[in-house]
């Protein structure tokens, strides 16, 4: 999976999956735009990336603000020429019940989950059309629903969620005439500061991964490989799939 001359963009790259997803990216050659709301933040991914030999920049951006969106993305252009990959990736996760959660709770992470996925891949599809070629890779979860396994306390997660699965489909319609792939990634519980609170009580933990064949958390860096199969052309035949990285969670 050769990424030598392409020029990638992930937001929510500060930590967690955004940064595995980010120094895999740079490890097999590509040259990283990291965005987030912490510019400071992703600076120290940076600084990882450039000791490790890669070639990065850290951005700020707010995924919910199409001006900082377009900008994220002509200051990609701007500093290598062209841009050939987004991994969608920033998001939140915020644990209420169906009955508490406000209509502040939900717009905000509908706003940041969604909507922030749509203006990210349509200002960075603009500019792939450009070049006829590009990959957008989504990031889902098994918290998606359709898949018969609800999740509570995440109504307006799950929502979110299910709308980027079927938002993918729609784009890689109507992408693949300028030779842009989208696909999505849902993963599982992985360990990421997202899924701490799952982890704060002994018993929540064992239930969680007691729906989980493999019985443990899944680490960053195994979803990353799957971003980076996608990302790449290895995956030149595959547009409009949701792959799930779950330790069998699903097949349960």
């Amino acid at each position: 999976m050769d990424l030598t001359g392409k020029v990638a963009i992930v937001t929510g790259a500060k930590r967690g999956m955004g940064r595995t997803h980010a120094l895999a990216l740079s490890k097999a050659g590509a040259k990283v735009l990291l965005a987030d709301i912490s510019k400071e933040d992703c600076e120290k991914v940076a600084e990882e990336i450039e000791k490790a030999g890669g070639e990065s920049l850290a951005v700020k951006c707010d995924v919910t603000n199409k001006k900082e969106v377009e900008e994220m993305v002509r200051t990609a252009v701007e500093k290598w020429g062209k841009l050939d990959i987004l991994v969608n990736n920033a998001g939140i996760a915020q644990f209420f019940p169906f009955l508490e959660i406000t209509e502040e709770d939900w717009s905000r992470t509908i706003d940041i989950n969604l909507k922030g996925y749509f203006l990210c891949a349509q200002a960075a599809a603009r500019e792939m059309a450009k070049q006829k070629a590009g990959a957008i890779v989504n990031v889902a979860s098994v918290a998606m629903g359709q898949v018969g396994v609800g999740f509570p306390n995440l109504a307006h997660y799950c929502a979110s969620k299910g709308g980027i699965v079927a938002m993918t489909e729609a784009m890689a319609l109507e992408l693949a005439p300028y030779n842009i792939r989208v696909n999505a990634v849902s993963p599982g519980a992985i360990e990421t500061p997202m899924v701490d609170p799952l982890k704060q009580d002994p018993k929540t933990t064992e239930a969680t991964l007691s729906r989980v064949p493999m019985r443990r958390f899944g680490k960053p860096e195994e979803v990353s490989n799957l971003v980076l199969f996608l990302a790449s052309d290895d995956a030149s035949y595959m547009t409009g799939s949701t792959v799930v990285v779950d330790g069998g969670w699903l097949a349960c």
